[in-house]
């Protein structure tokens, strides 16, 4: 049988899939061990997850190698080991053994950060080179790690070349017959690949890491370029349409919201005032996005770390939100919740996709209210696409406009943050502090025009390779987390030590939030603690300093904010006001790319992209969930919510242009 698969014109390929799958044994026990407190360790667990992983080899191997295998079936006998068949038979080889040893090293870099295969992430790192290389770079030893990849393509070559499996591939008798029947079973392998099996079904565990082990990060890296979007309706349990928008509008009735046009299938409406005094107010609004800062970090949120004194002591001077979940992992989830106030959506990112530009966000909201709108990020915000997101939804672009231009359509006004106003730069863009500084110089500018402002500020520090000005705090830069964590927030204390002598301070409220946790990825389908971010709202006039212990989303921080100030106005925003849930209507929106849940009185109800729905009790103390009997209610309105935010995002009902028809 052996020899029937690999005859001695296939050689070559016998010899490149014992090492392929070696390769794969390698890393997929070095995760076992690397995170073996996390994984089900069970014997039968444990075997049943290796040989899953080894299936999926087998069948990454099949699509990876058709390339080789059709050219060995065709080449001509008569002209085995000819200068042609040579040359691209060792450059083949070369190229293929490359691949698999710079996705060896690529899958720990990734794992390291995201504890996960390759996802859809990885296939966004393809496309911004500059951002992720030099991030490895400082991150990592990239000479040792090019290095040793290079070494070990030479050594392997050499190990292969002396075992004379070149010599055997390239003189023998191997007839069309005997390469014909070896290349069947790969085609028929391929096949079932291509059409019956997907990377979904590798997920066959409760336990996350299993699955990811029982995965192939070839295939899982192939399968995320393919369905980085998904359609809710096409891959999600629904219920019908308008049952669905009808469940949505309920949400919306105790606060006293009226629909422009309560006949149609959207969301928009009037929010009225409760401040029977009349009394608007239109201050400045600075908000911060913190890069992946988790409540863990917040003594004020129960750590006992002390490396956040300046967030603990705003906690006691601000609107706190004790409870606040973020929607997504990513920045740019992060953002589309805060600026579109919508749950995620599955797939990618809206700030990512198509159709991004001329929405209702925010801004419009602030629009209305007379303000100027401005997006600060230290980086190049080509970055994640986003100086499309926010410059086509009529934002001002302040970054380091490294050379990236806005796209051709784009008509924002962009200012470059300039060489002499950084004191400190890595791969990400520039130290917080730089950052702050831009915002401070912009600040003075607009407040002696005298138009109010709001500035979405997105920081970087907090994100590897954690480096940083030295000198600033007591643990020295690019030694990890914790650092870049309390570097972040000796920025931020700077910064408000700074706006103190501004005269436009006393009239301008500061938001600060969290984009996403530092890690969201567990055992669990979402992990749920590991989306508890910190959430505060200072220097709001007229609002004592408080702390709230509603559970409330992201989506809903700026709905209170407006709330506070007495605005009304139009909204096509899912979010609601905080501080006027009552205990029946408190929730939050959880998600990842595929997983999509919904958080309410202990309970976690999870849609998958297999028309699955799974229902749990979340057990706050170890974070653990433990399935319980469906609830029906709660599964509809959990389905109601992505349903209705898949439905408007893809048929037009997010845009400006169609509300105000």
């Amino acid at each position: 049988m052996w020899t029937l698969l690999f005859p001695k014109r296939f050689s070559l390929l016998k010899a490149f899939v014992l090492l392929f799958i070696c390769i794969s044994f390698l890393e997929r026990f070095t995760f076992f061990i690397w995170n073996f407190s996390e994984v089900d360790a069970h014997i039968g667990t444990m075997t049943r997850t290796f040989i899953t992983g080894l299936f999926f080899d087998i069948g990454t191997l099949s699509l990876f190698l058709m390339p080789f295998l059709v050219y060995l079936l065709i080449f001509p006998k008569k002209w085995y080991g000819s200068l042609v068949d040579k040359i691209s038979t060792w450059f083949g080889f070369f190229f293929a053994v490359l691949i698999i040893y710079f996705s060896f090293f690529g899958e720990f870099t990734f794992w390291d950060e995201f504890q996960r295969r390759f996802n859809f992430i990885a296939v966004d790192y393809l496309i911004y080179t500059y951002e992720v290389v030099k991030n490895i770079n400082e991150s990592y030893p990239l000479p040792l790690l090019l290095g040793s990849l290079l070494s070990l393509v030479a050594v392997t070559l050499f190990v292969v070349y002396k075992k004379k499996v070149f010599q055997k591939t390239f003189q023998n008798d191997t007839t069309f017959k005997e390469r014909l029947s070896a290349t069947l079973p790969w085609i028929a392998v391929c096949l079932v690949f291509g059409f019956f099996i997907n990377n979904d079904q590798a997920e066959w565990s409760k336990n996350r890491y299993n699955n990811e082990l029982s995965k192939a990060g070839i295939y899982s890296f192939f399968a995320a370029f393919r369905n980085n979007e998904l359609a809710y309706s096409e891959f999600y349990n629904t219920i019908l349409q308008k049952d669905a928008f009808t469940a949505v509008k309920k949400q919306y009735v105790p606060y006293g919201d009226t629909f422009v046009d309560a006949t149609k299938n959207e969301i928009y409406r009037t929010i009225h005032s409760t401040d029977t005094t009349g009394t608007v107010q239109k201050p400045n609004v600075i908000f911060i996005c913190i890069e992946s800062l988790s409540g863990k970090y917040l003594n004020s949120l129960g750590s006992d770390q002390n490396i956040t004194p300046v967030l603990d002591t705003l906690a006691n001077q601000s609107l706190f939100f004790t409870n606040l979940y973020a929607t997504g992992t990513r920045t740019v989830r992060g953002m589309e919740a805060i600026t579109l106030s919508i749950p995620p959506t599955p797939g990618r990112s809206i700030v990512k996709r198509k159709n991004n530009t001329g929405l209702f966000t925010i801004g419009e909201v602030f629009k209305e209210q007379g303000y100027d709108r401005n997006f600060f990020y230290g980086g190049d915000g080509y970055f994640d696409n986003m100086n499309t997101f926010f410059g086509g939804n009529e934002f001002n672009i302040v970054d380091r406009g490294r050379g990236f231009l806005l796209d051709a359509d784009n008509m924002a006004k962009r200012t470059n943050i300039e060489d002499d106003e950084v004191t400190f730069e890595n791969a990400w863009g520039v130290c917080d502090e730089d950052i702050y500084n831009k915002v401070l110089k912009e600040s003075d500018l607009a407040y002696q025009s005298g138009k109010p402002f709001f500035d979405f500020v997105m920081t970087t520090s907090n994100h590897k390779p954690y480096t940083y000005p030295e000198g600033k705090i007591d643990i020295p830069s690019g030694t990890g987390r914790n650092g870049a964590v309390k570097y972040t927030d000796y920025a931020i204390g700077a910064f408000l030590e700074q706006a103190k002598t501004k005269p436009w301070f006393s009239n301008t409220v500061f938001v600060i939030m969290s984009d996403h946790c530092a890690s969201s990825a567990g055992k669990w389908e979402l992990d749920v603690a590991n989306y508890h971010i910190p959430a505060l709202i200072y220097n709001l006039p007229n609002i004592k300093p408080a702390k709230n212990n509603t559970l409330c989303s992201q989506i809903d921080v700026f709905p209170t904010l407006f709330s506070t100030l007495g605005w009304e106005y139009n909204s096509n925003l899912f979010g609601m006001d905080i501080l006027k849930m009552g205990p029946k209507y408190e929730r939050a929106l959880i998600g990842n790319y595929r997983k999509l849940g919904y958080l309410k009185d202990g309970k976690v109800l999870v849609l998958g992209d297999e028309e699955t729905v799974n229902f749990y009790q979340w057990n706050v103390l170890d974070n653990s969930l433990q399935k319980t009997p469906m609830n029906a209610s709660f599964k509809n309105i959990a389905i109601s919510n992505y349903q209705v935010a898949d439905e408007l995002y893809h048929n037009g009902g997010l845009q400006l242009k169609s509300l105000k028809q």
